[in-house]
């Protein structure tokens, strides 16, 4: 499925993917997100961390009307205030779609896949 833009020049097709690499990459800038994860895999109650090529498995973007909906889904740091984090992301990705993409945004849900400890903390 892609996301179709009309403009003065003729029309813009942006396919779900990019807007989900777009989404994850700035994602994972944020602070206290260790990284993405995958929507598909949770099993033994563990998340594998996704790298940068396949942010595309861990975020889902939905289109209606002109309007989409980004469901991501993250890992976070141990230690962090979980629901500021996840407010960040939220501001932060739909500001970026609104901005670079030129999209609207219809809602941003974020669903913690799993909380891990920085290695490089000190005790």
């Amino acid at each position: 499925m892609t996301l179709e833009i009309k403009n003065d020049y003729g029309n813009i097709n942006i396919s779900n993917e990019v807007i989900a690499n777009v989404v994850g990459s700035k994602a994972v800038e944020c602070y206290g997100i260790v990284g993405m994860a995958s929507r598909q895999q949770v099993r033994d109650g563990i998340a594998e961390i996704l790298g940068h090529e396949n942010y595309a498995k861990g975020i889902v973007v939905k289109e209606n009307l002109g309007e989409i909906v980004v469901d991501m889904y993250i890992i976070t740091s141990y230690g962090v205030k979980i629901s500021e984090v996840a407010s960040n992301v939220q501001s932060t990705v739909k500001y970026t779609l609104e901005q670079t993409l030129k999209i609207k945004v219809k809602a941003i849900n974020i669903y913690v896949q799993g909380v891990r400890i920085n290695n490089g903390m000190k005790n």
